[in-house]
Parts: C-alpha cells; sequence; structure tokens
C-alpha cells in the first residue's frame, strides 16, 4: 500500500574468519594506530574478496552494499564510536556503492549510536510487541508513548563465550555447559548489583564496559567454570525477564546466536512468563540484523 515495507531473502551466507583475522580482531582495541589503520584495509578487502566470490557464485547484481564493520571502541558518553572494515576499500574492490560507518553521526549528536536495529525493527518486524536481539550484549527495542524505545539490556553471548573458551569451546552449545552447573549466589549478588541496570533512558554496552565491570567479577576462588556459567545465564535471563515484565510486552521476537542456547530461552521465559517468546526460522534467527542493515543501507541512499 506504499507505506509498508517488506522484505524477501533471495541467498544467504555466513563466512567463517580464519584463526589469524579473529585473532587480530579480538585484540584490535591494543594495536598502535598504524596497525588499526592496516587491520581496518586488511578487513575490508577480506569482506570485498568474499562478496565477490558470493556474487560470482549466486549470479546476483545487488544494487549497493551495506556493511556494519566490526567495533573497536563504543564510548558514546566520551562522543567516540569506532567500527573499522573500510567502506571506500569494499566499494573499490566490489564495484559496488557501500553504505557504510553508521554510528558515528548519530554519536556526533549526542546519541548512543546503538542499538541500531530498532528502525527495522519497527517497520519490518511489526508483528511483535518487541523484538530482542541476544548477540555480544542484548538489546530490545519496543514502542512506548508511541515512540521506539531501544537499549541494551546486559551482556550476553560475550559473557558466555568468555566462559566457554575456559572449557576449551568457542561457545556453550544449547548451554549445556551451563546446565550441568550450580548458581554461585555471591557472584549472582555482584552481576545484579551492576550500576548499568539502574540508569534509565537511552543507554547502550561496549567492550570496555565489560572488561572493566564484569570480567574481573568472574575471579571466583574454589568455583568451576559450568557455575559461572549458570550463574551468568540466570544473570541474563533475571535482566531481560525484568525488562520483559516490568513494559508488560505481550510477545517478542527473539534473534541473535543466543536464541540457539535453549537452556538460556528457557529461563528467560520462566522470569517472563506473561510473555510470548518467539524464536523464528533459522535464517531470520541468523540474518535479521543484516536484514536491516541493508534496510538501513536503503533508508541511507534513499534520504531517510
Amino acid at each position: 500500500d506504499g507505506n509498508e515495507w517488506r522484505y524477501s531473502g533471495k541467498k544467504w551466507i555466513t563466512i567463517n574468519y580464519n584463526d589469524l583475522l579473529k585473532e587480530r580482531l579480538k585484540n584490535a582495541d591494543q594495536l598502535k594506530s598504524l596497525e588499526l589503520v592496516q587491520l581496518d584495509r586488511d578487513f575490508a578487502a577480506f569482506m570485498a574478496d568474499n562478496v565477490n566470490h558470493f556474487l560470482a557464485e549466486s549470479e546476483l547484481k545487488p544494487d549497493f552494499i551495506a556493511s556494519h564493520g566490526q567495533t573497536v571502541f563504543h564510548q558514546p558518553d566520551k562522543g567516540i564510536t569506532l567500527q573499522i572494515g573500510s567502506g571506500a576499500v569494499i566499494a573499490a574492490r566490489t564495484g559496488i556503492p557501500t553504505v557504510c560507518d553508521f554510528r558515528t553521526t548519530d554519536v556526533a549528536l549526542g546519541g548512543q549510536g546503538a542499538p541500531l536495529v530498532p528502525i527495522g525493527d519497527k517497520l519490518l518486524f511489526n508483528n511483535y510487541a518487541a523484538c530482542l536481539n541476544l548477540g555480544g550484549f542484548c538489546n530490545i527495542s519496543y514502542d512506548y508513548d508511541n515512540q521506539r524505545v531501544a537499549f541494551d539490556i546486559a551482556p550476553c553471548n560475550m559473557l558466555l563465550n568468555t566462559l566457554a573458551l575456559r572449557l576449551g569451546k568457542p561457545y556453550d552449545k544449547n548451554g549445556s555447559s551451563a546446565r550441568d552447573g550450580f548458581m554461585v549466589d555471591a557472584l549472582m549478588a555482584k552481576l545484579n548489583a551492576l550500576p548499568y541496570y539502574a540508569q534509565i533512558g537511552a543507554k547502550s554496552l561496549g567492550k570496555e564496559w565489560f572488561d572493566t565491570e564484569v570480567l574481573p567479577l568472574l575471579d571466583v576462588p574454589g568455583t568451576i567454570t559450568e557455575d559461572l556459567l549458570r550463574t551468568s545465564v540466570e544473570h541474563i535471563a533475571i535482566q531481560i525477564g525484568k525488562v520483559l515484565t516490568d513494559n508488560h510486552i505481550a510477545s517478542v521476537l527473539v534473534t541473535g546466536g543466543g536464541a540457539k542456547n535453549s537452556y538460556l530461552m528457557d529461563r528467560i521465559r520462566w522470569h517472563a512468563p506473561e510473555t510470548m517468546v518467539v524464536i523464528p526460522d533459522e535464517a531470520t534467527v541468523d540474518f535479521k540484523e543484516a536484514i536491516i542493515f541493508a534496510f538501513l543501507g536503503l533508508m541511507r541512499l534513499q534520504g531517510e
């Protein structure tokens, strides 16, 4: 009807980073300035080459590329946010117009620069009262007083994967290690008491916050990693459940890697019994953020 956006996916793919690139990205916040600039270029070249390969195989001809890049620094309180993966390099190597650098203008204008998906949530996924993304951090968006409200709730996979790595696993599949653990009450009390949870209004989280506020709390003598995982899952579910319950959210669409953690999903449902928690098809779980960034790229090209 001209007022309603729709999308369809023609072809999807996820590309794994090689070990060297993964290590460089993980330590990006520690690099010297010239090394960081080099990584900005190399990461973009990696993405561009994979785009070219994907397009050659799929025979698709896109109008544009929308690339979020990799966040290295995010301190909106200081007016700082940095995503690497040069859009200029992607455009040059693919020959396709590239929309990039999504967060910096919002931060320059005094905004949080995150989360960015709420406009896509509102216009593409409006069959649900709220949308919840379980990524490195978990963020939510919903309508309140005829406005779209959005914020980061708590750490999510950044916390769980940090602990899973201690067990020699990239992530805790289905939350099975967490399921085997026991609650560490002292840790739970400290996590729930983090000052961030008392903040109201627009707010967002970054790796710097996680490294300084959360990571030190995980050093609990005499506990095993499974217990730390169990406690962390419960903490995440409590914080999400509180937001869903306090705002009387009737239904929520859950996407992102954390939606595949069945134990985490069980605990979220436990802490938000009045909310219908919906996990969509696998493509939507995996690619919802990609869909929305493509949509944001389109909005940018249309001057909206």
